[in-house]
């Protein structure tokens, strides 16, 4: 017999996997329930079955007899993950490329301009949450769905709260750019700019100074 899921089981998953992502809960903090009760207003049962789940995308670690604590990645992990990213999202590039329209850009500008602004007016959460919204819709661009189920997937699991993927004032301008800087070799269909701008994205390192989108690379119509 083929089980049933959950909707109010699926929402607390997403809910719990959304604040852990965030940074409400950091690293090793120890998750109890009848404070996750009061939280998301749920019943027992339905945390249980949310922390259950929650394991299984090893957001959070169970320890028998203790607990669940929010799982924390050691640099290895961290770094290894970033890599698999590297070599799934470039890979998605062409595809991207070809699939790439006038209303994707314009999409993907006002995504990154609300991320900017969010910079000088926004907390860290709502900044949090307009990047995360800039990739899921970069991601639209990718046709193979399995491929980006794999990224979500791993962005999840990685060290992508806003405390730990955002270390300094400079760091989170330099995402912003960044975004622009993706937008900008999708609309000059330039596969060798936006794989490096990829990359050196996902890897929080710096991008060369020189590395501009020539316009002669855009492909007319």
């Amino acid at each position: 017999m083929t089980s049933k899921t959950d909707p109010v089981s699926e929402s607390l998953v997403d809910m719990m996997a959304r604040d852990i992502q965030a940074g409400v809960f950091t690293p090793g903090t120890w998750l109890k329930q009848i404070d996750l009760e009061k939280r998301y207003s749920a019943t027992r049962m339905d945390v249980r079955r949310a922390l259950d789940q929650l394991a299984l995308k090893r957001l959070v670690r169970h320890v028998p007899n203790k607990g669940y604590h929010v799982h924390a990645l050691d640099d290895r992990q961290a770094s290894e993950i970033r890599d698999v990213r590297v070599i799934l999202e470039t890979a998605a590039v062409d595809s991207m490329i070809d699939n790439i329209r006038d209303t994707d850009l314009e999409d993907l500008r006002k995504l990154a301009t609300r991320f900017n602004d969010l910079i000088l007016t926004g907390t860290i959460l709502e900044q949090y949450e307009a990047n995360i919204a800039f990739h899921m819709r970069l991601l639209t661009l990718c046709p193979n769905q399995e491929l980006v189920n794999v990224v979500t997937e791993l962005r999840g699991r990685g060290p992508s709260a806003p405390a730990s993927q955002w270390k300094t004032r400079a760091r989170v301008e330099q995402s912003g750019r960044e975004h622009l800087m993706m937008i900008d070799a999708l609309e000059a269909r330039d596969a060798s700019a936006l794989r490096r701008i990829l990359t050196a994205h996902i890897r929080q390192t710096a991008l060369a100074e020189s590395l501009e989108v020539q316009p002669s690379q855009r492909k007319s119509g």
